[in-house]
C-alpha cells in the first residue's frame, strides 16, 4: 500500500479523536445516548475544522451494527466501509457540482426508498450554499418532513448564503477555527506516533500558517517533512513558508525599545537582502507587539514553550504601554498604506520611523528647583502653598518668552492705519523687542525632600516624596503612581489604588515593591493593598496633574497681566488664545524650545 498523507491517515474515526470541537461533539454523543435525534443538521465553518468528518462519524453512529450508538465500533462491516467510503446508504453529493434543480430532483426521488444496507439512508451534502434558489425550493419540503430512514447533513463555509427557510429546518453546529495552541498540540502529539523529528519554534511556524484549519496544518506539515528530509527544522520550515526569521522581528523591537534609527535601519537592510514581502513583515510586527501587550497586562497568557517569551517579558518591562499600541496602530495603519508607497521598503522605513517620532512622551516631570522668572532674586521661590503669581507689572526692561517665535513689528506710540493721515495715539509702553515672550510665573513644586525625611514613611505625603526613590521604569512605574498609601501601623503599610488600576499590580510588583521599602528603610515590612474609588489622597498622578494645572493657571495669570501683552491687545484689538500658552517648565522637560 501506498503512502498515505497526513490528513487521511489522521482523520478521526470516533467523537473522541475530535479535535477542537467539543462543543459538538457533546451535543451530538447527547443526542445520541438518550435517542433525542433531528432528521437534518447543519455543520458550519472555515475549511479543514472537520465538517465532514463530524457527518461521516456521525452515519457511523447511526448505522454501526453494534446499534445506535455514540461509540461506534470501528470494526464492522458497516463502520469500515463508512471509512473507506464504500457504504452504499451513505451519499455524498457535492452541492458545488450538483446546482441544477434537475439534480435535487433526482436525488430526492430516491430518498423514499429503504436503506439498503443500513439502519438510515443518510444524505451528506457538502458545500451546500452551492445550490440554486429552485434547487433549495424542490429541496424544502423533504428536508422538513423526510421518511423516518432518512438524515440529512448539510455542510458549508458560508451559512450566510443559504436561505432562511433552510435554516430553520436544521439543527445548526458553527465549528471554531483551531488556534494555534491546539494545532502545535495535535502536531506534536501525531509527530511523535509518526517517529518524525521536530523542534518546538517549527511546529508553531505551521500552527500559524495554518491560519485555523487544522487539514491545512497537516499538509504543511506533510511538505515540511518532505522539505526537510525526514525532519521538522524551524530554519527550513521558515524558509519553506517563505516567513520571516522571528530572530529580525526582535531585532525591529529591540530597536524600537532602544528608540535607535541607526540600528533600526540596520536591521530593514539586512531584510531586504531576503526580499521579503514587506506587507507580511508588517503584518508579523503587529502580531509581536500582540503579544507584547499580552506579556504587559496578562503575562499568563503568553505560553510557556514559545522560545521567546523571557526575552518579551523583558522587553515588556522596559517599554510603557501607551507606546506599544502607538506600535500596533501604526503597523497596522502602515501595512494599509503601503501600496501607496513609492515602494515597499520606503512604506516600511516611513512606518517604522514615524514610530521613533510619534512615540509618547509621557507626562513630564517638575522639576526639582523651581524655576524663577529673569531679574528675580533667587530666594523669591513659590511652592505648592503660596499664592498665585504676582500681579504687579514686570520691571522695566524684562523679557518673557511665548512659545511662538515669529517676530512682531516694532510698537511705537503713534501707529498708521489705513491712510497715512490717519493716526491713533496710545500710551507710550515700554519698547517690545521680541514678540516670543516667556511666562514669568515660576512653576509650582511639591516640597523639596530634606535628608531626615528622605527615609520616613509614616503617611501620604511621605510616600509622594519617596516614590522617585524607587527604581522603577516604563509600565511597573506607570502603575505604581496609582497608589496611595492609607495609613502606617508598626511596619505595616496599607496602600489602595482605584479597582481597575489594581488589577494591572500583579504579585511580582508588589514583591519589588516591598524590597525597595524595606532597603529604603531599613526594616522588615507587610505591605497590603485594597481598591478604593475615589481615593481619599492624592497619588502620584493625581498630585502630578494637580501641581500641572496650578502651574499653568499661574502662568497664564502672569501672562495676562504682563504690561507688554496688555499693550498689544490694545493696539491691535486681539485676544489672548489660552490653549497655546505653555509652561516655559514643560518646554525644557520636553527639549522643544
Amino acid at each position: 500500500m501506498g503512502y498515505q498523507v497526513l490528513a487521511r491517515k489522521w482523520r478521526p474515526k470516533n467523537f473522541h479523536q475530535l479535535v477542537g470541537q467539543d462543543h459538538v461533539s457533546r451535543a451530538l454523543v447527547n443526542a445520541l445516548d438518550t435517542d433525542r435525534l433531528h432528521h437534518a443538521y447543519l455543520f458550519t465553518g472555515t475549511r479543514g475544522v472537520g465538517k465532514t468528518t463530524l457527518a461521516r462519524i456521525l452515519a457511523k453512529c447511526l448505522n454501526c451494527e453494534t446499534g445506535v450508538t455514540s461509540e461506534p465500533c470501528g470494526v464492522c462491516s458497516t463502520c469500515e466501509a463508512i471509512d473507506t467510503g464504500r457504504f452504499v446508504d451513505l451519499i455524498e453529493v457535492d452541492a458545488a457540482s450538483r446546482t441544477k434543480v434537475e439534480d435535487t430532483r433526482e436525488l430526492l426521488d430516491n430518498v423514499q426508498y429503504a436503506p439498503t444496507q443500513g439502519r438510515f439512508k443518510v444524505y451528506l451534502i457538502d458545500e451546500v450554499h452551492m445550490l440554486s434558489t429552485h434547487s433549495f425550493n424542490a429541496l424544502l419540503k423533504t428536508l422538513e418532513e423526510p421518511p423516518p430512514h432518512v438524515k440529512f447533513l448539510l455542510a458549508t463555509t458560508d451559512p450566510q448564503k443559504l436561505p432562511a427557510t433552510v435554516l430553520s429546518r436544521c439543527l445548526q453546529f458553527q465549528l471554531k477555527n483551531m488556534p494555534a495552541e491546539r494545532v502545535v498540540e495535535h502536531l506534536r502529539y501525531l509527530l511523535a506516533e509518526e517517529k518524525v523529528g521536530f523542534d518546538e519554534a517549527s511546529l508553531w511556524l505551521l500552527g500559524r500558517a495554518a491560519d485555523g484549519s487544522m487539514r491545512d496544518a497537516l499538509s504543511l506539515t506533510d511538505q515540511a517533512i518532505a522539505f526537510g528530509q525526514g525532519n521538522l527544522v524551524v530554519d527550513q520550515v521558515a524558509s519553506m513558508l517563505g516567513v520571516l526569521d522571528h530572530q529580525h522581528l526582535l531585532g525591529l523591537l529591540r530597536a524600537l525599545v532602544h528608540h535607535n534609527p541607526s540600528e533600526l535601519m540596520a536591521v530593514v537592510g539586512t531584510l531586504a537582502e531576503q526580499a521579503p514581502d514587506f506587507a507580511a513583515v508588517l503584518q508579523d510586527l503587529a502580531s509581536l507587539l500582540h503579544r507584547l501587550t499580552l506579556a504587559q497586562v496578562v503575562p499568563d497568557a503568553l505560553p510557556e514553550d514559545q522560545l521567546d517569551r523571557e526575552e518579551l517579558l523583558q522587553l515588556a518591562a522596559s517599554l510603557p504601554a501607551e507606546e506599544v499600541q502607538l506600535y500596533y496602530q501604526l503597523a497596522i495603519e502602515g501595512r494599509r498604506d503601503l501600496p501607496l508607497a513609492p515602494d515597499p521598503r520606503t512604506g516600511l522605513e516611513m512606518t517604522l520611523l514615524r514610530m521613533l517620532a510619534f512615540r509618547p512622551q509621557g507626562i513630564p516631570e517638575l522639576p526639582e528647583q523651581p524655576l524663577t522668572p529673569k531679574n528675580q532674586a533667587p530666594e523669591a521661590k513659590l511652592t505648592e502653598a503660596k499664592p498665585l503669581a504676582s500681579t504687579e507689572p514686570a520691571a522695566q526692561g524684562q523679557q518673557i518668552k511665548a512659545p511662538k517665535t515669529t517676530e512682531a513689528p516694532k510698537i511705537t506710540p503713534e501707529l498708521s492705519v489705513a491712510e497715512p493721515q490717519a493716526t491713533m495715539q496710545v500710551s507710550e509702553p515700554p519698547p517690545v523687542q521680541q514678540a516670543a515672550v516667556q511666562a514669568v510665573a515660576p512653576p509650582v513644586t511639591a516640597p523639596a525632600v530634606s535628608p531626615e525625611q528622605a527615609t520616613s514613611l509614616y503617611n501620604n505625603e511621605d510616600w509622594l516624596q519617596l516614590f522617585d526613590r524607587l527604581e522603577l521604569q516604563g509600565w511597573a512605574a506607570t502603575q505604581v503612581r496609582n497608589l496611595c498609601l492609607l495609613e502606617r501601623q508598626g511596619n505595616s503599610l496599607h496602600f489602595a489604588a482605584p479597582a481597575q488600576a489594581l488589577a494591572f499590580i500583579n504579585e511580582d510588583l508588589k514583591a519589588s515593591i516591598k524590597d525597595q521599602l524595606q532597603k529604603l528603610l531599613n526594616t522588615d515590612l507587610e505591605l497590603t493593598f485594597e481598591a478604593r474609588d475615589p481615593l481619599p489622597f492624592d497619588n502620584i498622578s493625581i498630585r502630578r496633574e494637580k501641581l500641572r494645572g496650578q502651574l499653568l493657571n499661574n502662568t497664564l495669570e502672569s501672562f495676562q497681566q504682563h504690561p507688554h501683552i496688555q499693550v498689544l491687545q490694545q493696539a491691535f484689538d486681539v485676544e489672548l488664545n489660552v490653549q497655546s500658552v505653555v509652561p516655559a517648565a514643560w518646554l525644557e522637560e520636553n527639549k522643544l524650545h
